[in-house]
């Protein structure tokens, strides 16, 4: 930034933060218009060029001024991010302030009513949703979209976050000091049976998705909107966007899910293998929020809260939809498909470990297909937000996301935002690209039209031949345990680039019908002494041909062969260096199979595991503006 003369815009509307140091520096350095010697000899020169300035020219002089404009992402790199603070800020300041009401924290509190089916129980047919409101300051008779985030969080002792007037510290008040300036309004809405929204806490249910649905109707047909809503959070926040896409609500026009759920089976199973949380998800994990003990707590006990652990059981124990329609009703993603009609920007990490990435992945190809119009951003964080150094630092390991910092961090986040937002709500500004923004593991950005990729090579290693048995002394799972075989490559003699969703289609016979498979691959040094997690997979055999139908066979007498997919995984072996490959009976946080036996493996042509490899050389690499913050420093200055 070029040192000048900063002079006041009579019309700028100086906003001052609630007492954040980070905000009041940002708006300092931002609200100003540089005035020097270099811009006026910048003048003379455009006008010396008689009509021959070209585009470069004048990004360069704007680059040196520090005028931000639009620019594509593989482009950002070069232009002036704030990049040493806690989380990402937009580039250029809004016309409006906060408009002030009767709280300090300029929110408005509401009540929506909307009708519950009497089969819901609780406080069915009166439901009620809780909701607070921030408005900019706009001219009288101006009407101006609303973003907003719904989730169990608000007014939750038990989680120590604050009433629902009061902006959360993780996304809401990043919204409000940045966004809503441009002509935003923000909401943050308490899903039933949490905070002040009556009924039970129904765990993403018909409930609470009647609700969503009903408060996305109140936000986009108050007089102060425009008619459009965007829904954005994460984790649990970023599920209810999903909810409310399957209704199809006009008001509806784009949502940002952050690490949400397509469906809350599909967060706890994989492949008909169940997660440890996975049987006290409801009544266990969420099941005590709304509940005080005042009078109200009757309208709690709805049909859903009292089956909720029984179908959790029922589903370790069977794998699937015991009874009922428990999970049925709280899968999104076939009415998403089916009936929205906005955008999605969906945002996944590839080494979260609460919401793993098969939440997002192939999910946006489907979204894709279509018609929606979806772009996406996939890092190496874990259950973060894209643009969080400390975060992304502490909750990284080796082959957990480390050797991909700080190139994981991005600054330009909240700027892409702004962008979308202004487009989708607004119909101003550019066009967002609509393509996938992925990392690899050792940190290198590209864009791809489509993830997993089309038209990759394919790389199929069969165990016992190009993957030899090297440990484990037999080619015996036993249950329960990790306890298999260990299979390894020759030293690969070129740099590989494995992207997608890797396949291991293994020959096996049980003693039962049943058993489970665990698989490992890591990337292991040219001296084999240092080896990597790249990625993981896990099946119960009951599901060994993919999908949710159980499949019998003949245990001891009968080969079947299991169709094993990976989390997805975007990874860069370096020549010289080897896969690994360690079979076992469970692993990570999956439970034991409900159906335990050993599992004998068939080494040879009908078992290999099959990676799809790009060429990088055909892809467009770029890298994001680079992190400066303390944590990142220090990280480079170490590994340096």
């Amino acid at each position: 930034m070029i040192e000048g003369v900063m002079i006041d815009d009579e019309g700028y509307r100086k906003y001052t933060p609630n007492n954040s140091h980070e905000r009041a520096s940002f708006l300092s350095l931002r609200a100003k218009i540089y005035v020097s010697a270099t811009f006026l000899a910048s003048i003379l020169i455009l006008v010396s060029l008689q009509g021959w300035i070209v585009d470069d020219v004048i990004k360069e002089i704007k680059k040196e001024l520090g005028i931000y404009e639009r620019v594509p992402v593989w482009e950002r790199s070069e232009w002036p991010y704030l990049t040493n603070y806690s989380h990402g800020f937009v580039m250029e300041y809004g016309d409006y302030d906060l408009l002030e009401t009767d709280n300090e924290w300029g929110s408005t509190h509401y009540f929506v009513e909307f009708d519950l089916p009497l089969s819901e129980g609780g406080s069915a047919p009166n439901g009620l949703v809780s909701l607070a409101v921030w408005l900019p300051d706009v001219p009288e008779g101006t009407t101006v979209p609303v973003i907003a985030e719904f989730g169990p969080y608000f007014d939750e002792v038990s989680v120590e976050t604050p009433s629902i007037e009061v902006p959360g510290t993780w996304l809401g008040q990043m919204i409000i000091d940045q966004i809503l300036p441009h002509g935003y309004a923000f909401a943050q809405v308490s899903v039933m049976g949490t905070g002040r929204s009556n009924h039970c806490m129904d765990l993403m249910g018909n409930a609470e998705q009647l609700g969503v649905d009903a408060a996305v109707t109140w936000l986009g047909t108050q007089d102060w909107s425009n008619g459009r809503v965007a829904m954005i959070g994460k984790s649990y926040d970023g599920s209810t966007p999903w909810q409310a896409a399957t209704f199809g609500n006009e008001h509806l026009a784009t949502i940002v899910p952050i690490s949400g759920l397509i469906g809350v089976m599909e967060l706890m199973w994989k492949n008909g293998s169940s997660e440890a949380r996975a049987a006290i998800m409801h009544n266990g994990v969420y099941g005590s929020y709304g509940i005080d003990g005042d009078q109200e707590d009757i309208g709690n006990m709805c049909p859903d809260y009292i089956i909720g652990p029984g179908t959790g059981v029922s589903a370790y124990m069977w794998g699937s939809e015991f009874a009922g329609t428990y999970w049925e009703e709280r899968y999104f993603l076939d009415r998403v498909l089916e009936n929205y009609e906005g955008s999605v920007y969906l945002i996944q990490g590839m080494h979260d470990w609460n919401v793993d990435p098969h939440m997002a992945i192939p999910v946006i190809n489907q979204l894709k297909d279509v018609g929606i119009e979806a772009k996406g951003l996939f890092g190496q964080w874990d259950h973060d937000y894209p643009d969080r150094p400390d975060y992304h630092f502490d909750r990284s390991g080796e082959g957990r996301g480390r050797e991909a910092y700080p190139e994981m961090v991005r600054f330009d986040w909240m700027q892409d935002l702004l962008e979308w937002f202004d487009w989708y709500l607004k119909d101003f500004g550019d066009e967002p690209g609509l393509f996938i923004e992925i990392q690899s593991n050792q940190g290198q950005w590209r864009i791809e039209e489509r993830y997993p990729p089309e038209d990759m090579e394919t790389l199929s290693l069969d165990l016992g031949g190009a993957l030899s048995n090297v440990a484990g002394g037999t080619t015996t799972i036993l249950p329960n345990g990790n306890f298999g075989p260990i299979y390894e490559s020759e030293p690969f003699i070129e740099d590989v680039w494995i992207s997608g969703l890797p396949r291991l289609h293994i020959d096996v016979s049980t003693t039962t019908v049943g058993g489970q498979i665990y698989a490992l691959l890591e990337d292991c040094s040219e001296d084999g002494g240092t080896c990597i997690h790249i990625g993981h997979a896990i099946m119960d055999l009951r599901y060994h041909e993919g999908g949710d139908q159980e499949q019998a066979w003949i245990p001891v007498f009968e080969t079947i062969n299991a169709k094993i997919e990976f989390f997805a995984m975007d990874v860069q072996i370096a020549a010289g260096h080897t896969i690994r490959l360690s079979l076992a009976s469970t692993g990570e946080d999956y439970l034991p199979a409900s159906t335990s036996s050993v599992v004998e493996v068939s080494e040879g042509t009908g078992s290999n595991l099959i990676l799809d490899i790009i060429d990088p050389d055909e892809k467009l690499l770029f890298n994001p503006p680079r992190c400066t913050h303390e944590a990142c420093l220090d990280w480079i200055n170490q590994t340096a």
